[in-house]
């Protein structure tokens, strides 16, 4: 997203983390700000795609007609909301 505007934006991230972006930074050879905001993205789009694919299961529940998939469906969607 090369054509948006930079807004400036102050983050306290935690030393651990810090350190660790830091590193990822050095490996790279780009700075600390940029592995930031790919991380970022990468985490944008990581819960975008997640809450397409609750959507999708919830869609294919509520048109699915066999109790086996129903019940496997559900247990999946419950997965996703509360974790394992």
């Amino acid at each position: 997203m090369a054509s948006d505007v930079a807004v400036r934006q102050s983050v306290s991230l935690p030393s651990s983390v810090a350190r660790r972006v830091r590193a990822l930074a050095k490996r790279q050879r780009t700075s600390a700000s940029r592995v930031i905001v790919d991380l970022i993205e990468s985490g944008l789009e990581a819960r975008e795609k997640e809450k397409r694919e609750f959507f999708e299961l919830a869609d294919r529940l509520a048109q699915s007609s066999d109790s086996d998939e129903q019940k496997r469906l559900k247990a999946e969607l419950a997965r996703m909301t509360y974790g394992e």
